[in-house]
């Protein structure tokens, strides 16, 4: 096992147990930009190295994942969870955008098994984040005169998590591979170590939602660990029709399985305030993310292996 996910494990463990164990609020805030700003610019050095015309095509699709996901969840939440239009909205936008803790992780296990995916994976991290948020505001209230646009667009596009992640991919595309060099030292050669305390934080706070799911009851729980089997098979499959290698086929599995926790809470808070935000995060952060990083993973990487053909 990745020694990464057993710091997760002692996060997890630790605050099930009620120890005293924390992180200071600054030090969590410190690890979340420095790993949001690692992924943006090794997405933005790998672009600065392709044609435009090369990734393109894969850009756009990805995009239309990102619209399509929180359309197919949604009908489900309504029917099967019996779920209100605003909470059904919003756990629809949580799970058709990612999360960049567990792309982070698929990334660390992919090295740890010495496995090659395509490096400008990061990007797609980035056009991920705002569709699924732009499709669940819809979801909830539809195109209205009272929808107040402007501050949708302000928290959307202006939250920590797009900012630091475009900007990182905008600094590493303008530079390319020889500027970026001098950074490496923080950024590159510490990325395993600042997951690592970042998991052990990520524990911590997973433990803090497992008792909400007592509250919310089964639908929950068979949403939280169904969808994301779901939405991985079309990732997979789209990352096959793609062309894209194994690795890079398992990476957007897990992207397309994975629920937000960081951007998507912020949007969604200012533009559906009916809708409970305890509810995402308890879905999310209690059942989703655990899942992925203990066991959905390596399932996407069979997955991958098996739609491309290649022998277990």
């Amino acid at each position: 096992m990745d020694p990464i996910i057993l710091f997760f494990l002692l996060g997890l463990i630790a605050a099930l147990l009620r120890s005293e164990l924390r992180l200071p609020p600054a030090i969590y805030e410190f690890l979340s930009v420095l790993l949001l700003l690692t992924i943006g610019l090794k997405g933005g050095v790998e672009l600065a190295t392709q044609p435009m015309s090369t990734l393109l095509p894969q850009m756009v699709a990805v995009i239309v994942m990102g619209f399509v996901l929180p359309l197919l969840s949604f009908p489900l939440l309504l029917k099967l969870g019996r779920f209100k239009r605003a909470d059904a909205a919003s756990l629809a936008a949580h799970y058709g955008s990612v999360s960049v803790g567990t792309f982070a992780v698929a990334v660390a296990y992919l090295g740890h098994q010495q496995i090659e995916y395509e490096s400008h994976m990061p990007l797609f991290v980035v056009l991920l984040e705002v569709p699924a948020i732009i499709v669940g505001i819809i979801l909830a209230k539809g195109i209205t005169r009272e929808t107040n646009w402007k501050a949708l667009a302000h928290e959307t596009f202006l939250g920590k998590s797009i900012v630091l992640l475009l900007g990182g991919l905008l600094i590493g595309w303008a530079v390319g591979p020889s500027g970026v060099e001098p950074l490496s030292g923080l950024f590159f050669n510490t990325f395993k170590g600042v997951l690592a305390l970042f998991l052990l934080e990520m524990g911590l706070i997973t433990a803090q939602h497992v008792s909400s799911l007592r509250k919310y009851g089964i639908p929950l729980i068979l949403f939280g660990l169904g969808l994301p089997l779901a939405s991985a098979c079309i990732g997979a499959l789209l990352g096959n029709l793609l062309g894209l290698s194994v690795g890079g086929t398992t990476v957007l599995a897990t992207l397309a399985a994975s629920a937000s926790y960081i951007a998507v809470p912020a949007a969604i808070r200012t533009a559906v305030p009916e809708a409970n935000p305890a509810l995402s995060l308890a879905a999310s952060l209690g059942i989703t993310f655990p899942f992925n990083v203990l066991v959905g993973i390596p399932l996407y990487h069979r997955l991958a292996l098996q739609i491309s053909g290649t022998p277990l």
